[in-house]
């Protein structure tokens, strides 16, 4: 497998300016990496030691350019379609991308996901800011010998995500005029939806969200010190809160449906770093 560095010098040699603002793009949410501009666009198969994404919805390209208008815009890296444990990958690979970033340059990242919702009062369609996490029994992206040139071996996760973002975040959707609902995000493997007494259980333990990625990223950003923020989109209703089956087809019409609020929020976010 090439290593971080090889993967960072390939893009490096791709790209007029390297970027300060990371993106990792959820199923239906891609669409943010088409509306940027001087955009370069770098399919993940290109890029050494990457892995490819297998999932509808991800597009499976690293794009850089400037996101924002005027003075405020940012030069930024997207991954349009990120990597999953249930696709068979092991954890180092998932987060392969989050190291690259830093190696790039990377300061801040912006996570977003498409999550069921676990909380009753939630309606598919709206948007969650992820406050914290609840991780179970999979990989940590960290097992294994520890980098150094990253992060200690014990990093602290308390403040994951990052407090002055999540304030950011609130200011900036009341701006838009965007409710932004807040809560608790929690990672399962995958790739089966959850049984409803697994959602009786998250809720029980204090879940608002739940899918199957953004966990192990936010874990690796954290402990190369990279700043957070994690957006969900609430796709659906988590299993037994609806008398009806799950399927991946109802996450990908939701991402279209939040396009338009997506955008704003996340280009007005950025702008406001």
């Amino acid at each position: 497998m090439a290593t971080i560095e090889e993967a960072a010098d390939y893009i490096r040699s791709r790209i007029p300016r390297e970027p300060r603002v990371g993106l990792i793009l959820g199923s239906g949410l891609g669409v943010l990496g088409d509306d940027i501009s001087g955009a370069v666009a770098i399919p993940y198969a290109e890029i050494p030691g990457f892995p490819l994404s297998t999932v509808e919805g991800h597009a499976g390209r690293l794009v850089v350019g400037t996101l924002g208008e005027g003075p405020r815009a940012k030069t930024v890296v997207i991954m349009q379609g990120r990597f999953h444990y249930y696709e068979g990958y092991p954890m180092e690979e998932v987060v392969f991308p989050v190291r690259v970033m830093k190696r790039l340059g990377v300061e801040t990242l912006v996570v977003t996901n498409a999550a069921g919702g676990v909380e009753k009062s939630f309606s598919p369609g709206e948007l969650m800011l992820i406050t914290d996490h609840i991780k179970f029994f999979t990989d940590s992206p960290l097992r294994g010998p520890n980098d150094d040139s990253f992060g200690p071996r014990f990093n602290d996760m308390s403040t994951a995500y990052t407090p002055r973002l999540q304030k950011l975040a609130r200011e900036v959707a009341r701006d838009q005029g965007i409710t932004l609902r807040e809560g608790v995000y929690a990672f399962m493997a995958g790739p089966s939806f959850e049984t409803p007494a697994e959602i009786t259980m998250l809720r029980t333990l204090g879940a608002s969200a739940v899918g199957m990625s953004t966990v192990p990223e936010v874990i690796t950003a954290a402990h190369a010190g990279l700043e957070v923020l994690g957006i969900s989109a609430i796709s659906n209703m988590a299993a037994g809160i609806l008398d009806q089956p799950l399927n991946h087809e109802e996450v990908m019409e939701t991402g279209l449906r939040v396009r338009d609020r997506f955008i704003a929020l996340i280009q007005s976010l950025v702008e406001a770093l």
